[in-house]
Order: C-alpha cells, then sequence, then structure tokens
C-alpha cells in the first residue's frame, strides 16, 4: 500500500523509540530524527539509530547535536560528576537521570523538521509507566504541546503529536514489537554502558521486566541480569 502521509519519529534507539517507529511505518512515510545530547551512551545510541534506519530502509534522516544539556547539567546522563542511580522500581521520586525539560527540545526540533517538510504528526516513544520518574512523558504534557504547535506555526500547518505507546506496560511494548517485527535486537536502551548493558540501571531494569513479563528472552548483552519481575 502506497503511504501519502509523513512522520518525523524521535528515534534514540532505545526499544521505546524502536517500537513507536514501527508502529509509524504503518501507515506513514518516515522521517527519523535523533538527538545527541551529551549522554554518556552518546555512540552507542546513534549506532543504534542509524541500524534502525537502515532497517526500515529510511532516507529521510537527521541527527541533531544538543551541544547545550551538557552545558546545562543536572542530570547524570550528561553531567559525569553524578552517578547513575542503580534502579528501585518502587521509588516514585524523579531520579537523578532525568534530564530537564528534555522531550520539550526534541518535541521543539521534531516540529521545525516537522512543517519545513511537511509532515503531518510527529512521533515520540514516551510511556506514562516512566512518568513518575519522568514528568514530560505525562499525557498532560503532550496535550499541551499540541496547543504550543497550533499557535507556533504557520496558520495551514497541522501536525499531530502521537504518543502510540504511552497507556502501555514495557511487557506490552515488547510484545507490540514482535507483532510487528521491530528489530528490537539492534535497540539500546541502557543509560551508562556502551559494549554491554549494565542491567543495573532504571532504564535496564524497565526494559528487562518488560522481557521478563512478556515470557521473552531480551537479545541485547548484559553484564548482568537481574531478575526485574
Amino acid at each position: 500500500m502506497e503511504k501519502n502521509k509523513t512522520a518525523v519519529v524521535a528515534l534514540s534507539g532505545g526499544m521505546d523509540s524502536c517500537v513507536t517507529a514501527a508502529i509509524a511505518n504503518l501507515d506513514y512515510n518516515l522521517a527519523l530524527v535523533h538527538i545527541n545530547y551529551g549522554q554518556r551512551t552518546q555512540a552507542r545510541e546513534l549506532k543504534a539509530f542509524n541500524e534502525i534506519a537502515d532497517f526500515y530502509n529510511v532516507e529521510k534522516r537527521l541527527v541533531i547535536d544538543f551541544s547545550h544539556f551538557a552545558k546545562i547539567g543536572g542530570s547524570s546522563l550528561t553531567d559525569y560528576s553524578l552517578t547513575v542511580g542503580k534502579a528501585d522500581l518502587s521509588n516514585k521520586e524523579i531520579p537523578n537521570s532525568y534530564v530537564p525539560f528534555r522531550n520539550a527540545n526534541i518535541l521543539c526540533a521534531s516540529v521545525s523538521w516537522a512543517e519545513v517538510i511537511n509532515a503531518q504528526a510527529v512521533f515520540i516513544g514516551a510511556v506514562y509507566e516512566d512518568a513518575s520518574g519522568y514528568p514530560d512523558c505525562r499525557p498532560q504534557f503532550f496535550d499541551a504541546f499540541e496547543k504550543v504547535i497550533e499557535l507556533g506555526t504557520k496558520p495551514e500547518t497541522v501536525i499531530k503529536i502521537e504518543t502510540p505507546i504511552i497507556n502501555m506496560s514495557k511487557a506490552e511494548i515488547v510484545k507490540k514489537g514482535i507483532e510487528l517485527g521491530a528489530p528490537l535486537n539492534l535497540t539500546w536502551s541502557c543509560y551508562q554502558s556502551e559494549e554491554e548493558a549494565c542491567g543495573e540501571c532504571d532504564s535496564c531494569a524497565y526494559r528487562l521486566r518488560g522481557f521478563a513479563s512478556a515470557g521473552v528472552e531480551d537479545p541485547i548483552p548484559y553484564k548482568v541480569r537481574p531478575k526485574y519481575i
């Protein structure tokens, strides 16, 4: 089926954004954007981005450097004087891995590109399960940002923000990825290691718990594989 719509997909290279791209690919031509922001696993995430883009044969790719995040600091992902905390899935406080207002920055860049290439939607792999730790993963944040787009773009511009996995659990995301044939083996989610995933940070913990709950073996290598059920 020929697609006559284009969507910009914010693709970090992680599992959530990969499955989001797979969902967008059902109805849209993909334009993939990746943000380097000085994170500890920047090189590995960029590798994952390009491999996933190759898998879907995407020609429209944009890699943007947000060097200001490292200068601003305030997150263990960009400030190397801070230690990435070990996972505590019962903790409802904002973890130090939170990058202040990151999703707003990502959306701004994605919307700018979407307006230029006449895309009809911007997809982002936000998950409400993460919202207790990351306030910019809440559905009401994206609802508010759609109003910002309406007010801040050309009158003829109509761009919808799509968050197709926002209400899914990690297990449901794994199952959806498998259902759609998404290349989960190419993804990278770890916050602090690039050769083998640490298995101990929040991102590894949520991912491992998702695969375990789905009854599927996570295909990427880990230094340790704690059981997060």
